[in-house]
């Protein structure tokens, strides 16, 4: 059961990153934050998503919007991953599933037959103050990136 719901403030919380570092939320107060989960590092659909994200960095930096990427790989896959793709956004580690679980990311899902725990591809758009403005679940990767984007723009506009 996801604790995070559209027009409510996240609670705060603080996961290991990549380049040695620990990201905490309360400190992007004043920004946007879109945070994107994935289900692995190096995988060709996070692959893709990351890239996009990359790609259109310079357009949500434009937004005063901070992207942060997370899965359950540890941090030295995350700082792997973020090299081998120049992502120039911090990847998050959370391991023991508690940001993953207060968003509500993970879902069953069949794997060669198997029923499994993985994390759902998930968005998720929050405000300057804090505030959940928007989410995505079960995101297919292709032009998400765009749609995200857009959206950010839009709610730094004040729209």
């Amino acid at each position: 059961m996801s604790e995070v719901a559209i027009d409510r403030p996240v609670p705060d919380f603080e996961l290991p990153a990549t380049d040695d570092g620990h990201f905490r939320l309360s400190d992007y107060r004043g920004r946007q934050v879109l945070l994107f989960f994935y289900p692995k590092a190096n995988t060709p659909g996070c692959t893709q998503e990351g890239k996009d994200f990359r790609d259109l960095h310079e357009d949500l930096t434009a937004a005063d919007t901070a992207v942060v990427g997370i899965s359950r790989d540890g941090v030295r896959a995350q700082q792997n991953f973020k090299e081998k793709y120049g992502f120039p956004f911090p990847l998050l580690s959370d391991k023991e599933e508690r940001v993953c679980n207060l968003f509500g990311v993970l879902k069953e899902k069949n794997m060669y037959g198997r029923k499994v725990i993985g994390v759902e591809r998930s968005t998720f758009l929050i405000d300057a103050e804090g505030v959940l403005r928007r989410e995505w679940r079960g995101v297919k990767v292709k032009g998400h990136a765009a749609e995200a984007m857009e959206a950010a723009r839009a709610l730094h506009a004040g729209g």
